[in-house]
């Protein structure tokens, strides 16, 4: 079987991209806007700076922490907290940043510089999945929290060297390298945060995570909460009772929603006509798959797909 954390990252398209490697003086304050779909993060090379949300709530980097900013929400990076802000693509334009290079701001002593790695995780538009919910609003991992995780550690380290030093084919490596650090922060998530523990406790649950894994490898298959429960070992009631409890959902809320996920996929990467996408996840007609589609997306599938339907 499939592992159901890989699924749920290819079915939302996870794609890492990275902005910049900046070095600030200060003093110094970027408002960075908000971002749909997304997942901001901030790795800290060098010096301190403070990460604040718009309801005021923050953190502190100092060297070699890393925090994950989800769900796309509007926030400041500041030297101090009393620093003068400047919109993200106005500081930009003062540092005459392009693109190339590190994104030199402020005229401060260089000893007493932050020097940054900025980038995000992307999701397609519309991806969902519990998981994604169940990120805090800041996500802080320090320096020493870090070094106890191998491979998370290690993962920050090349993107690190590999950032700063450039050469042919860097940003494509960050960009990979990005990509696997995304599910070491959700792994190191999981024993720390307890909407995390909770759900990542239901992919690996012997029962709750079978059933899981039931249901990603073959989406098509008219489960049952029944059928469900009786695949795993467990009555009826206490598998929809212990599904809820771990994943927040009922099962067959479940069902319907990973189906219209996988969907979204399908018509994002293949060509196929909504008739054979509506039979790939589980629909027993073109009509009410799209029904579902467009209540679920505002769009109807015929509009989303590529290629032209014939559903």
């Amino acid at each position: 079987m499939n592992d159901v954390l890989d699924d749920i990252l290819d079915t939302v398209e996870l794609r890492a991209a990275l902005y910049f490697w900046g070095e600030f003086r200060p003093p110094f304050g970027l408002r960075v806007p908000a971002l749909e779909n997304a997942a901001r993060f901030h790795l800290n090379i060098v010096g301190e700076c403070v990460v604040e949300l718009a309801d005021g709530q923050s953190v502190r980097l100092d060297a070699g922490d890393l925090v994950l900013v989800p769900n796309g929400a509007p926030h400041r990076i500041l030297g101090t907290p009393d620093d003068p802000c400047m919109l993200l693509d106005d500081a930009y334009a003062v540092a005459g940043f392009t693109g190339d290079g590190p994104f030199l701001l402020g005229d401060g002593p260089p000893d007493a510089a932050c020097q940054l790695i900025c980038g995000h995780f992307g999701f397609a538009a519309g991806a969902d999945h519990p998981l994604l919910h169940a990120v805090p609003e800041l996500l802080h991992i320090t320096a020493a929290e870090r070094a106890t995780q191998s491979l998370l550690d290690d993962l920050v380290g090349l993107i690190s060297q590999r950032m700063i030093a450039g050469g042919a084919g860097a940003m494509a490596s960050v960009t990979r390298l990005s990509e696997a650090l995304f599910i070491e922060i959700l792994r190191f998530a999981a024993a720390k945060h307890p909407m995390m523990t909770t759900m990542m406790r239901a992919i690996t649950d012997p029962q709750i995570g079978h059933a899981l894994r039931l249901i990603h490898n073959d989406i098509a298959k008219g489960w049952t909460v029944e059928s469900l429960g009786s695949a795993v070992g467990m009555s009826r009631s206490r598998f929809a009772e212990r599904f809820r409890e771990l994943v927040g959902t009922t099962p067959m809320g479940y069902i319907a929603e990973w189906r219209l996920q996988r969907a979204l996929r399908f018509l994002n990467v293949q060509r196929s006509s909504v008739k054979a996408v509506a039979t790939q996840v589980g629909f027993q007609s073109a009509a009410a798959f799209t029904r579902a589609f467009t209540t679920r997306f505002g769009q109807s599938p015929t509009h989303r797909n590529r290629s032209p339907s014939d559903g």
